[in-house]
């Protein structure tokens, strides 16, 4: 017997013989008997979709040698070239948001909403920075009270631009400011819902379906006066506030915040109320990628369009979270918008292609096989790649000049001036023009560098011509097709760059070079091809033809980059491809940029993407009317004094209001609990209370170092 599971959208499931059997457990229909049909050269299990359309659901291993089938779904619009998702248009005040509309930006005030001066003055000048909507924080009546003058004030000044009340526990506050307000913000896991306990309570369908109804009986009231008065609403997840109802039947997951979303989105169906978007929210991008992913593939299995906010990411609506005032967001939000819709406006992609082995909705590193010492060789290569993701630098020949100086620029140690490597020392580098033959100080010092294991890459022209003793050699594709490469003494080790756009007749030469590496390059420049495509399409043909080299992310930026423009083009380019655990490590190239920068640029993102740790992890919310303490001024106190922690994160929370699973990530936490009061945390737990903040960093330290993770910072060298 064949068994799948399948969306419990997938409604009244059918095959034409009667040997289907099915059964709803979990958010899944478990199907029985299915056919096995041939498909991409292998066998997997296909159904129908009942409903109205064609969608069919293709039933694949949950993971390999899984027993459990699961459904691979559409979740955008297109997957080899960037296409907006289409979308209603949802009105919020006087802006639409939609895929007919620009990507909106918005931002949050930080002032106490009861200062009504104070949060009009902080509007004004972010309405003046150029964002489209702002959110306030509504915690209770005094604050609901204070919109009506806010708004009135704001309107007084000419100023139009729509508000949003942020709700947390409080469905009589979302009643009262929904009459002055353009949008209410629910969160799904709190508005109904108690504060979450992490218990793992046990459920039977009749004790579910009876806290369902009990949502209804609270959340209609809202959606009722929303579509009396012609307001919007944001249906938000937070990973960080699922309720235990949720948690207990689907766990703390991606589908957890999916199905809570859901609940909150029928009742406003079942209304005949639309004029409303999804979000989901994580600290951590990979559960947030997902979470999205579930959402819009549940949203195209049940034909619904509604927009998407996304915290940090592309939809219709986005804001960018900062510790910083609020109008700091909006430039990089901005900026990030515009990367997004001029993807989209020229449809950035490659040749249609079909993808067979990229996993949408669940977190699989695609490891490549690390080098291995061969029998003969005289330097050690195991170091020029890292295990858990390798950061390569482009290095110049008046670098070499200055050994010292490159060597920490590298972030190797130094004793008595010879080079070591570090937890975050640069693994490899490139070296596009090799020094002359006789230029012996600059090879002593490329020497040394091999000698602990860092790897020198120089182009194919630059070794025949000048030969540096061990390096290994970056060679394209044509001159592997040429045999080019043979010229060179043999055993030498190869570094293989590609575009990922090539025909796949040029592809097939990787099929018998024994490469170290393979360096994923497209030119900056073109503008009509697209990056991250091309990259899935060469994953996706090594994985096909079994070939597992490590592939490193290569970007040259051109001349006069802004570094912010560098940084968010780095994390759209490089990081989504990373988060899908495609990558094994990053080459940031930049002519007039300071090579520490690019170093720690490449350092961070690799650690964002929840691979190489190399500092302390810090998940900070950002700042609101409900934080209890001068976010900013703190953050940089406590990083100032526990910055040198790899493997410890650290949460600095202004508030406990979205619950303490949003430091789900978290080893320790520091929350405000009380005005001048603040709650400390390790995991989920709060351990400690109500510390008056003039001594809560110096608890916060010594917590640390009760659980067994303080080391002293390191002397100067």
């Amino acid at each position: 017997m064949a068994t799948g599971a399948a969306p419990a959208s997938f409604t009244g499931l059918k095959r034409k013989d009667n040997g289907l059997g099915f059964s709803k457990s979990m958010g899944f229909v478990r199907v029985c008997n299915l056919q096995r049909v041939k498909f991409h050269r292998t066998k997997v299990s296909v159904i129908r979709n009942s409903n109205p359309g064609s969608d069919i659901a293709e039933l694949r291993p949950a993971s390999e040698g899984s027993l459990l089938l699961v459904p691979r779904q559409k979740y955008c619009e297109s997957t080899h070239k960037t296409v907006r998702r289409k979308t209603r248009t949802v009105m919020v005040g006087n802006v639409a948001i939609g895929s007919e509309h620009p990507i909106r930006i918005q931002t949050m005030t930080t002032t106490d909403t009861k200062d009504i001066a104070g949060t009009v003055e902080q509007v004004m000048k972010i309405a003046d920075t150029g964002a489209d909507i702002v959110r306030i924080t509504v915690q209770g009546k005094k604050e609901a009270d204070a919109c009506f003058e806010i708004k009135n004030t704001l309107v007084q000044k000419n100023y139009n631009i729509p508000l949003v009340a942020d709700i947390h526990f409080a469905p009589p506050v979302a009643m009262r400011v929904a009459e002055c307000f353009d949008k209410i913000r629910v969160n799904p896991g709190n508005f109904a819902d108690r504060r979450a306990q992490f218990e793992q309570l046990e459920y039977t369908d009749d004790d579910y379906q009876k806290e369902l109804e009990h949502i209804e009986q609270v959340f209609v009231p809202l959606v009722e006066k929303c579509k009396k008065y012609g307001r919007a609403m944001r249906i938000g997840t937070n990973h960080g506030s699922l309720s235990d109802r949720i948690m207990s039947y689907y766990g703390d997951s991606p589908r957890g915040m999916v199905e809570s979303a859901f609940e909150f989105a029928r009742i406003c169906r079942k209304l005949d109320f639309h004029n409303f978007v999804f979000s989901m929210k994580a600290s951590n991008p990979v559960i947030m990628v997902q979470a999205y992913r579930l959402l819009v593939a549940e949203m195209y299995v049940q034909g619904w369009d509604y927009p998407l906010h996304l915290g940090d990411g592309l939809g219709d609506t986005i804001r960018v979270s900062l510790t910083e005032p609020p109008e700091e967001e909006i430039d990089p939000c901005r900026k990030l918008a515009n990367l997004g819709m001029r993807a989209a406006n020229l449809q950035q992609g490659v040749a249609p292609f079909e993808e067979k082995h990229r996993r949408y909705f669940d977190f699989q590193r695609r490891t490549g096989q690390l080098p291995v010492q061969k029998e003969g060789e005289e330097v050690d290569y195991r170091g020029v790649l890292h295990r858990d993701g390798s950061v390569l630098m482009s290095v110049s020949l008046d670098q070499l000049k200055t050994p010292e100086l490159l060597y920490r620029s590298l972030a190797a140690k130094l004793a008595v001036g010879m080079p070591f490597k570090d937890l975050a020392t640069v693994d490899s580098i490139l070296l596009r023009e090799l020094p002359p033959v006789d230029d012996k100080d600059s090879r002593l010092a490329l020497k040394r560098l091999i000698d602990i294991s860092m790897g020198v890459i120089t182009p194919l022209s630059e070794q025949l011509t000048k030969p540096l003793p061990n390096a290994m050699v970056l060679v394209t594709l044509k001159e592997l097709s040429t045999g080019a490469h043979k010229l060179l003494p043999e055993g030498t080790r190869l570094a293989v760059s590609a575009r990922g756009d090539e025909p796949y007749e040029e592809l097939e030469i990787l099929k018998n070079v024994d490469a170290t590496m393979v360096l994923h390059e497209l030119p900056y420049t073109e503008e009509k091809f697209g990056r991250v495509q091309a990259a899935r399409r060469l994953f996706d043909y090594l994985s096909e033809n079994d070939l597992n080299f490590p592939v490193i992310h290569h970007i040259q930026y051109p001349k006069g980059i802004h570094r912010d423009d560098l940084v968010i083009a780095a994390g759209a380019n490089a990081g989504a491809l990373l988060v899908d655990g495609f990558g094994d490590g990053i080459l940031l190239e930049s002519p007039d940029q300071d090579f520490d920068f690019l170093r720690n640029t490449s350092f961070n993102l690799l650690q964002g993407c929840r691979m190489r740790n190399t500092k302390t992890e810090y998940v900070s919310c950002p700042s609101c009317g409900r934080t209890l303490f001068d976010l900013q001024e703190i953050s940089a106190e406590i990083r100032e004094k526990t910055s040198h922690l790899p493997g410890v994160s650290i949460a600095i929370m202004g508030c406990i209001v979205n619950g303490p699973g949003e430091m789900a990530d978290a080893d320790f936490g520091y929350v405000g609990g009380a005005p001048g009061k603040i709650d400390l945390y390790v995991g989920k737990t709060v351990v400690k209370r109500a510390i008056a903040m003039e001594q809560a960093t110096d608890a916060l330290i010594q917590l640390i170092k009760d659980h067994g993770r303080w080391v002293d910072p390191p002397a100067e060298e």
